[in-house]
């Protein structure tokens, strides 16, 4: 059973490894969209423009039809950077309702922004799944989103001691694991979540598989 990476912004090549390359979708790469591997699309907060919302739209809603495009995104909100928070919403709806239409998950990036978050799931009545990536925040935190039905991926946090995220893991049955732009691999992280739950690498492994066949991921 592979090592199951559920979202990374490189190409694997390792043996033994089964992994989700996150594409940020540009009109310049359209053509060029792999259609084999498994890949997310989507149009990310820090790049994604209003001004050519309708557009990008149009050349997503083709790509993510392919079989290989497991997931929509990354996709989300972030106040730090990017387009102002309002512009945001308005690509971040217009990709849930992509994903909606075509019954895929989502892969959601988000900073300082969970409130805005729930408020649009509960508000879209949202019914895909909503997968919060790279969540490193307190375990409170975690356990209400939890509790709004989002899923959470966890990546390099699962190496910090004593953080809200690893107290996390360590009482959640049902979460994702992932190396996004780590230089890491995805078995170090593996090994470390086991650690924590308690459990053999290879209990984790079937696990995490059952999670992602539930999603239709593999």
């Amino acid at each position: 059973m592979d090592f199951l990476d559920i979202h990374t912004h490189k190409v694997s090549t390792q043996p033994g490894v089964t992994s989700i390359q996150s594409l940020s979708l540009t009109s310049d790469i359209f053509l060029a969209m792999p259609k084999t591997k498994p890949i997310s699309v989507g149009l990310h907060p820090w790049f994604a423009k209003i001004d050519h919302l309708d557009q990008q739209m149009k050349y997503l809603s083709v790509v993510a039809n392919q079989t290989n495009v497991k997931l929509i995104g990354e996709c989300g909100l972030d106040r730090l950077r990017g387009d102002n928070l309002e512009n945001q919403i308005i690509i971040l709806e217009k990709q849930i309702e992509l994903a909606e239409r075509i019954n895929k998950p989502l892969i959601l990036h988000c900073v300082k922004c969970f409130a805005e978050l729930i408020a649009i799931k509960d508000r879209l009545k949202v019914k895909v799944p909503m997968i919060i990536h790279g969540f490193n925040k307190n375990e409170e935190l975690g356990k209400q989103l939890l509790d709004k039905g989002f899923l959470l991926s966890f990546g390099l946090t699962t190496l910090k001691e004593n953080a809200g995220a690893t107290k996390l893991i360590q009482s959640t049955h049902n979460f994702f694991l992932e190396t996004d732009d780590a230089d890491i691999s995805i078995e170090e992280i593996y090994q470390a979540a086991a650690i924590l739950k308690k459990c053999t690498v290879d209990e984790l492994k079937a696990r995490i598989f059952t999670d992602w066949n539930k999603l239709n991921l593999i």
